[in-house]
């Protein structure tokens, strides 16, 4: 059974065009703002002002250059290049902030977990324990290629480095420092005690970290850990690890089995099924009327570009949608790069036959998850339903025009979904972890012991 109080991310990144390419055109649209500051704090505040849950950032360390093998059609239509870092964003974000949480993606692929832990520790003491981490293995071979490396690690090959590279951070994060490691004793002169620090001498088969953890310990430790992958492989990675899951399905068929699982899976490892908060990636298109948000969703189309989808569908994928006839039907086909983005528009949903052309069109805006458009009281209907009938817990909401779109949802959307008892009215006391309603500001799963 799905949680009664919805939960709602803004799903964001530090570039010109996220999920909706194009529409950095459009004349509502700031996202054209992204190098500066006071449009992410201006943001930051509009989503504390509406008790969102956190902003979710996106982020990639590559092109989308594999739809007609080159990067010419990202580059014209802004999608997701230029892309900046989203730490400093955070930082400035939560300097105007007391609440909000932040969610940074970040690959494990591309950077050592003894100086990411540091940066994750950084972010927790300067958010005041408001971080969170969504693990991704990296899906764009162009990223790798400029790391030195030929190429992306096979699929399945990536999460097992991913689940090291875990056991790494947890080590520093949890066991290097102790709880009473820092005493500041003025009249000794002793800030911390050695005896109370401890090397975490970690050797394994990716990484070899014998030292103690840079940073002291943050309000959390371990940042909230978000997982987002819906193959398998995973899926096994995610009830191991996951606080909160992200999945991007395109019905609520697909998000059904998705949901169901995850639950399942999150049983068999051990673990309470409820214990995972399950987001979906959705758009909302709200307004007074529904009459005035069609207006709005038909006004935004006439920005956004069906190329640009394609683009963005050929970079998660691994395939060329360059080369397929547009009233093609999509099949599953081998990946390297997001299995689930493939399977997603082809078998999950055996209700449904996706041509290449519906994708780019459904795409286009709001990337791989649905779109819902309406006055308060119609997205209100509809995410109840999503949520009733699949079981998922909230959503992602992934921007049109922004700052605009999440506007919209603060003065309208949750207001609404407040006075149906379906939203909360003011957030809990405590870091990220107590306020989506963990018991602790530490992670309650078993961590490993320094020196294991």
């Amino acid at each position: 059974m799905a949680r009664q109080e919805i939960a709602l991310n803004a799903f964001s990144m530090n570039t010109l065009g996220h999920l909706s390419p194009g529409l950095w055109r459009h004349p509502s649209d700031q996202e054209r703002r992204y190098l500066d500051i006071d449009y992410w704090t201006s943001l930051a505040r509009t989503l504390e002002r509406g008790l969102f849950d956190a902003i979710f950032f996106a982020d990639v360390l590559g092109v989308y250059d594999v739809y007609n093998g080159s990067a010419d059609a990202a580059l014209i239509d802004g999608v997701q290049v230029p892309v900046n870092d989203p730490l400093p964003v955070i930082a400035a974000m939560a300097s105007v902030t007391e609440h909000l949480g932040f969610a940074m993606t970040a690959a494990v692929s591309y950077e050592h977990p003894y100086p990411f832990a540091r940066r994750m520790s950084t972010l927790d003491h300067l958010t005041k324990g408001r971080i969170g981490w969504n693990v991704v293995t990296g899906y764009l071979n162009s990223g790798a290629v400029n790391f030195g490396v030929s190429g992306q690690e096979a699929h399945d090959r990536r999460y097992d480095i991913a689940d090291e590279y875990l056991e790494v951070c947890y080590k520093l994060w949890e066991t290097s420092w102790d709880d009473d490691a820092v005493v500041a004793d003025l009249e000794r002169g002793i800030y911390a005690d050695p005896s109370r620090v401890h090397r975490i001498n970690h050797q394994g088969e990716f990484f070899n970290v014998p030292g103690m953890h840079l940073s002291e310990p943050s309000p959390q430790r371990t940042p909230v850990i978000y997982q987002a992958g819906a193959s398998t492989r995973g899926i096994s990675f995610a009830a191991k690890h996951a606080e909160g899951v992200f999945v991007a399905a395109p019905s609520k068929t697909v998000l059904t089995k998705q949901v169901a699982g995850m639950r399942e899976a999150l049983a068999a490892a051990g673990r309470d099924p409820q214990a995972v908060t399950i987001l979906n990636q959705q758009t909302v298109v709200v307004a007074e009327t529904d009459a005035q948000a069609q207006r709005l969703f038909e006004g935004y189309l006439e920005y956004a570009s069906a190329t640009g989808a394609l683009v963005l569908m050929s970079g998660w994928t691994g395939i060329d949608f360059a080369k397929l006839d547009l009233d093609s039907t999509m099949k599953d086909q081998e990946s390297n790069a997001i299995q689930s983005a493939v399977k997603a528009f082809s078998s999950a949903d055996p209700d449904r036959e996706w041509t290449i052309r519906e994708i780019a069109e459904y795409v286009r805006l709001g990337g791989d998850g649905p779109v819902i458009v309406g006055s308060a009281e119609t997205v209100a209907d509809q995410l109840e339903s999503w949520v009733d009938e699949t079981g998922v817990d909230g959503f992602n909401l992934a921007g049109t025009a922004v700052p605009e779109a999440w506007e919209q949802v603060a003065d309208l959307l949750i207001p609404e979904l407040q006075k149906r008892g379906r939203f909360k009215k003011q957030y809990k006391p405590g870091t990220l972890r107590e306020k989506l309603g963990y018991e602790t500001a530490r992670p309650t799963r078993p961590i490993p012991k320094a020196g294991e």
